[in-house]
């Protein structure tokens, strides 16, 4: 491993009791920073509440954590919407944020549309399909961006079990985005969830990043900070556990190859001969043929985004 990866995990690196929550909270009063945390979240009725009466409770009704709670429904046809409501959550629905901009499928475009609806200066990531949450997951990520002002970005970390079989989650990790990271940004080898969906930045960096639009936007979003605010003001908080609806082996091959293609446009900035991914299920007459489009888009830096801009100077 390189030097600097191990000088990185010594110093960048650490876990969510490293930083009590009064310590956290003193931070936060000293320095007047403002947070928000955004759910996407598509047909999550069964968590969705559990996880913002959690952070309700524990980070804004308990103690002054958190600013905001914020669920941006990307097209729920389940109660999603009404359950997170319920629960105490702002629901922003992803068709009514910034209406020129025909919306498109995919989490990075939820993503890249949450910071038109929030104001916190420090914006945290939540999936909303996670099971036994703990607010450990909030005060895990936000934690060195409230006392460290060199720290410009936080992922979670955590063990993923699949089943019953402890360490078996992130197999797209696994197989697709740590081998792309080590082999093209072997800076970055030291993250151990890189496409985890739980993390914070500051607004200040998220509004100067491209969002790719599906599931590339985590990698995409590491290699873009890492370039424009360096390794240094990057870390990672060690939160415990992470369980979570895991997907089928044809759904995961299409986010493998969505994270390929981001990785590529960051490689070469070139085009794919075939932004499409065919994939084969048994049917009556043998296997046949699906075929799926690869995300291909991205959405610009907010900044340049003339909605964003005036909200600013508002």
């Amino acid at each position: 491993m390189l030097e600097e990866v191990e000088r990185w995990l010594s110093a960048r690196s650490w876990s969510v009791s490293d930083r009590p929550l009064h310590q956290i909270l003193a931070a936060k009063q000293r320095t007047g920073q403002t947070v928000s945390v955004v759910l996407p979240a598509l047909n999550e009725e069964e968590t969705v509440g559990d996880i913002v009466a959690a952070i309700r409770h524990d980070l804004m009704c308990q103690v002054p954590l958190v600013d905001e709670i914020v669920v941006v429904d990307s097209g729920s046809t389940d109660a999603t919407a009404k359950v997170a409501a319920a629960a105490g959550a702002r629901v922003a629905h992803r068709d009514e944020i910034l209406p020129r901009v025909a919306p498109v499928p995919g989490k990075g475009e939820v993503l890249w549309r949450s910071l038109l609806v929030t104001g916190g200066d420090i914006v945290a990531f939540v999936d909303a399909d996670l099971r036994e949450f703990s607010s450990d997951f909030v005060t895990g990520i936000v934690g060195p961006l409230l006392t460290d002002p060199d720290v410009h970005l936080v992922k979670a970390m955590y063990d993923r079990p699949l089943g019953s079989a402890a360490g078996q989650g992130g197999r797209v990790t696994e197989l697709m985005a740590r081998p792309l990271l080590n082999m093209h940004w072997p800076q970055l080898a030291g993250f151990v969830q890189p496409l985890g969906g739980e993390y914070a930045a500051r607004r200040s960096l998220l509004e100067r990043l491209p969002f790719p639009v599906g599931y590339g936007v985590e990698l995409g979003m590491l290699v873009d900070a890492l370039h424009l605010v360096g390794l240094d003001a990057l870390a990672q908080v060690d939160v415990g556990v992470r369980k979570h609806r895991h997907q089928d082996g044809q759904a995961l091959g299409r986010m493998s190859a969505a994270i390929y293609r981001t990785a590529q446009l960051r490689l070469a900035r070139g085009h794919l001969i075939r932004p499409s991914l065919t994939q084969f299920e048994r049917g009556e007459d043998g296997f046949e043929p699906r075929t799926f489009s690869v995300d291909t888009e991205e959405r610009p830096p907010m900044l340049e985004i003339a909605e964003y801009a005036r909200r600013k100077v508002a």
